[in-house]
């Protein structure tokens, strides 16, 4: 179910948001017990950089990143951690 999630996740980002980068970690483990694993939904940590955020402060962001994943975070995500850069932000934190 989690590769799947991950897979399903990637493809909304990347058609929405045409990532350069983008990490998509399960976290879910970290979490057993928790309300939202137990009604069968996982814990994401996202790390994604598109030229989409050029100029867009961090809430924007986030938007973005929620409206792109739609229906998955009412259905199959219970949290999601997001760090979203512009391109020229992901090499100066190298």
């Amino acid at each position: 179910m989690t590769r799947k999630r991950i897979a399903s996740i990637r493809a909304l980002l990347d058609a929405a948001l045409a990532p350069t980068e983008l990490e998509i970690i399960d976290e879910s483990d970290k979490h057993a017990g928790h309300a939202g694993a137990r009604d069968g939904k996982s814990h994401f940590r996202v790390r994604i950089v598109s030229a989409r955020f050029q100029g867009a402060k961090p809430l924007e962001r986030h938007r973005l990143v929620f409206d792109a994943l739609g229906d998955m975070l009412e259905t199959d995500i219970h949290a999601l951690s997001v760090v979203a850069q512009a391109p020229a932000e992901a090499r100066n934190s190298e």
